[in-house]
C-alpha cells in the first residue's frame, strides 16, 4: 500500500507499507524471498507512477533512528531538489 504522508517533507512524500506486518526493518528476514521481491518492485513502481525519476527512499529503524510508527514502511520523497542531492 502507498499513501501520502500527513506531514510531507517534499512535494511528493509517500509512505509505502508491506501487507505483512513487521515492526521494523531489522525483522525484514521474516519475509520470504518472493514477498520481499514483490515489495521492492512495488516501491519502484510507486515511484514511477508518481512521476519520479530522482527520489530519496528512507527507512527509519528503531527509536534512535527516528522510527515512530512500528510497522515497517519506506518514505519515498521527491519532486524537488532535496538536501543531500547536490
Amino acid at each position: 500500500m502507498a499513501l501520502r504522508d500527513i506531514a510531507p517533507k517534499a512535494p511528493t512524500h509517500l509512505l509505502i507499507l508491506p501487507e505483512h506486518h513487521i515492526d521494523t526493518f531489522r525483522d525484514v528476514g521474516e519475509l520470504d524471498a518472493d514477498e520481499a521481491k514483490r515489495m521492492l518492485e512495488f516501491v519502484a513502481e510507486t515511484a514511477a507512477k508518481a512521476g519520479l525519476e530522482d527520489y530519496r527512499l528512507i527507512v527509519n529503524v528503531g527509536p534512535g533512528g527516528g522510527q515512530t510508527v512500528f510497522h515497517l514502511h519506506w518514505h519515498l520523497l521527491g519532486g524537488a531538489s532535496l538536501p543531500g542531492f547536490e
